[in-house]
């Protein structure tokens, strides 16, 4: 991938983020809008309180916006690596969201199963907004995860799975108000536990996989192995003496250490190395550089080769 393309790449990262993250804003407002008016009118305290979990998903957007906007602004002389940092900060920031969001919610189900007098019977105004909130928020998860693997975005699948915890959310309340209605109000704190403990293990996962990035943790191994398969049988290469890589972001660093024919003059060297490095950056976009020393190897393994 050359310079320009990976620029067009980042501009389309931020677009893509950035027009996701309007429309979950947009719809998080109306959503949380009609919880709360249906929850009034129904005399339902879970939908009341499933609104306030809507409107706290539009400040989580929020943090993604501001995130991944400066993740990608360009490298300075004070952050000579660019910024990319920052959008693992957003999704550790979601991800604190999410665990405090998950206590929150089996905190209240803790408590109403210690004492299910206080779910009173709801309408069935509140149903319909639940079962509208759960079909929105679905379509939501769905809608951000796949520009989140789309373009390898931590904070996106934070936000899709904010989303899904509200959607999860929804359905305890669903769950809540028919058992209510339906003289079995201990359902709905039931069901509040267990969409809890849910919540709270992928903002777990997406802890664990925000700080991986922050902290240089090698790609997977099938894409290494992937790499040193092209970097062994790329002309001139006689062997692979190092390869390590870092994430980075959302993109990638490769360090690498290759042998050529030890009597090639240094111009010829380099231009195996140029090749190389040239080949990788264009063959993986998230590859954000590829740093390539070259060793001499001596003449009984170039006949091996």
């Amino acid at each position: 991938m050359t310079a320009t393309e990976k620029k067009q790449f980042r501009q389309q990262f931020k677009q893509t983020a950035m027009r996701v993250s309007t429309v979950s804003v947009v719809v998080n407002l109306l959503l949380s809008g009609l919880k709360f008016l249906a929850g009034v009118a129904a005399h339902s305290g879970a939908m009341i309180s499933d609104g306030v979990h809507s409107a706290s998903d539009v400040l989580s957007t929020i943090v993604v916006m501001v995130g991944v906007n400066i993740a990608n602004k360009e490298k300075d002389a004070e952050h000579p690596y660019g910024h990319d940092r920052m959008e693992s900060v957003a999704a550790l920031a979601l991800s604190a969201v999410l665990m405090v969001t998950g206590a929150l919610i089996g905190w209240r189900g803790v408590q109403k199963m210690l004492d299910v007098r206080t779910v009173a019977t709801p309408g069935m105004l509140a149903i319909a907004a639940a079962v509208v909130s759960i079909g929105v928020k679905e379509w939501l998860y769905w809608y951000t995860i796949r520009a989140a693997k789309r373009i390898r975005s931590g904070a996106l699948k934070a936000d899709a799975w904010h989303h899904r915890s509200d959607a999860l959310s929804s359905i305890g309340a669903l769950i809540g108000i028919a058992g209510a209605r339906l003289g079995v109000p201990i359902l709905e704190p039931i069901a509040q536990v267990v969409i809890a403990l849910m919540v709270l293990k992928v903002a777990f996962d997406i802890a664990k996989d925000s700080v991986d990035r922050m902290i240089d943790r090698s790609v997977d191994q099938k894409t290494l192995d992937s790499i040193y398969r092209v970097v062994v049988h790329h002309p001139g290469v006689i062997r692979v003496d190092d390869l390590r890589s870092r994430t980075f972001g959302a993109g990638f660093y490769i360090d690498l250490e290759i042998a050529v024919d030890a009597r090639l003059n240094l111009q010829d060297a380099h231009a195996i190395a140029e090749s190389l490095h040239d080949q990788l950056e264009n063959q993986y976009p998230m590859l954000k550089h590829c740093m390539v020393h070259v060793n001499p190897a001596e003449a009984v393994e170039i006949s091996k080769k």
